[in-house]
């Protein structure tokens, strides 16, 4: 009989993974807590949270609970003209948190949906508000090194770089500037005082840039950036797909700034990792170009799986872990680890390790081999030594970081941490 790992491989084309001479996939045959387990009973500690999205870790047993009661009730229906209890609830417990004055909940399916609504809010908010075409605002502003998603919309405002290489012809245009520095940050002002009525929307990652290479940038600054860019009248969009529910040590990661988007994307933590959902949530400036008697101004956007009940269900089920006292003070706990990881680190003055930093539950840092970029080989045999330690991580090229659950303790923590230091004395030699 075969293994598992050669049915996948005769079936299965797995994300980011070249076809050929793909190394064989790890069979996990179960999760519990912080821990994966493959079908050997080997067990590691998930540090990157399986691509950032279980932040209560593994089958939590009150998620499951949740989803096999509304699975015996109603496991979906169309969204379009019906609506049902977990949706409802879940728009009225989320309105209220959120980073700003929300009024409505758009629902989709994950974190590329998320934002490619969001885009087209933006742009329609402005094809809304005028029938002539010369004065509506087209073009979109976001950040170099950013990543948004995978959809065309999406990609169009993530960097242009390897992810989106071969799409390139096929992108509409965006204008990209640099996160805002103490040396960049009047240059970036003067040009949205300059260009600010040609532009639609601005779409940014809030403080932490993820899959471009777990880049962090400063809250005082960016503050400062968003009053210009709310000064012109320009829509706003927080993509909190990462960013959102606690990775930050705020809920949100827009709470560090005072200035606050008129849009916010969510997705990946919403459901504690356990089920695909989508949120796009908006303020009443956007809500009110969209109410209209000219029904040609609706937004005509959906998808088959919009406020899947099961999902919403998870959704509630993971804000109520979120919001119990002994996750925030983990959260709490996980920082305060962190920030002493971070000193080890510093003060080991590794010739190989550079631009530690720390953004809440985020430590990241680049091994200084080859170049900085995601095509780096340095983690060729990363993930694979630090397995033998029984932790996972997956590096962004040669972007180290951490991103645990929630639920990680300080000891798996300190194991996580050992293994790093492992390997980090290995590569020295």
């Amino acid at each position: 009989m075969q293994t598992l790992q050669k049915r996948d491989q005769s079936v299965i084309w797995h994300p980011f993974s070249p076809l050929k001479n793909m190394p064989e996939p790890i069979p996990i045959v179960k999760g519990e807590g912080v821990y994966i387990i493959d079908e050997s009973g080997n067990k590691y500690i998930d540090g990157i949270s399986s691509w950032w999205v279980n932040i209560h870790g593994h089958a939590h047993p009150y998620i499951a609970e949740k989803i096999y009661k509304q699975a015996l009730q109603l496991e979906h229906v169309i969204f379009a003209g019906f609506t049902h209890y977990p949706a409802v609830e879940l728009a009225e417990r989320l309105l209220p948190i959120l980073p700003g004055k929300f009024s409505k909940i758009f629902y989709s399916d994950n974190g590329s949906t998320a934002t490619e609504v969001a885009i087209k809010m933006a742009i329609q908010y402005w094809w809304n508000q005028s029938d002539n075409e010369a004065t509506q605002r087209k073009k979109i502003l976001a950040f170099e090194h950013s990543y948004h998603g995978d959809t065309f919309g999406a990609m169009s405002v993530s960097e242009r770089g390897i992810f989106t290489k071969a799409f390139h012809n096929y992108l509409f245009d965006v204008v990209f500037i640099d996160t805002p520095t103490t040396d960049n940050i009047d240059q970036l002002t003067s040009f949205i005082e300059a260009n600010g009525h040609e532009i639609a929307g601005f779409i940014y990652e809030p403080l932490i840039q993820g899959s471009g290479g777990m880049r962090m940038y400063d809250p005082a600054l960016m503050n400062i950036l968003l009053e210009t860019v709310q000064q012109h009248n320009i829509i706003c969009i927080a993509d909190e797909v990462m960013t959102g529910f606690g990775r930050t040590g705020k809920i949100f990661a827009s709470e560090h700034m005072q200035v606050k988007p008129d849009i916010v994307c969510m997705s990946k933590g919403l459901t504690g990792g356990t089920m695909a959902l989508g949120i796009t949530a908006c303020n009443d400036k956007i809500v009110e170009a969209f109410t209209t008697d000219d029904r040609l101004k609706t937004f005509f956007h959906g998808h088959s799986f919009t406020a899947n009940p099961l999902a919403c269900s998870a959704a509630l089920a993971s804000l109520d872990l979120l919001q119990r006292e002994e996750c925030l003070a983990a959260i709490k706990n996980i920082c305060e680890q962190h920030s002493n990881f971070m000193r080890v680190l510093e003060q080991k003055h590794s010739p190989v390790v550079k631009n530690i930093r720390q953004t809440g539950t985020i430590i990241a840092f680049e091994i200084s081999i080859g170049k900085d970029e995601y095509l780096n080989t340095v983690n060729k045999d990363f993930s694979r030594l630090m397995m033998q330690q029984g932790v996972y991580l997956r590096p962004l090229g040669n972007t180290v970081y951490i991103m645990s659950p929630y639920c990680i303790t300080t000891e798996e923590l300190q194991k996580v941490y050992s293994a790093l230091l492992g390997w980090i004395s290995l590569i020295e030699s």
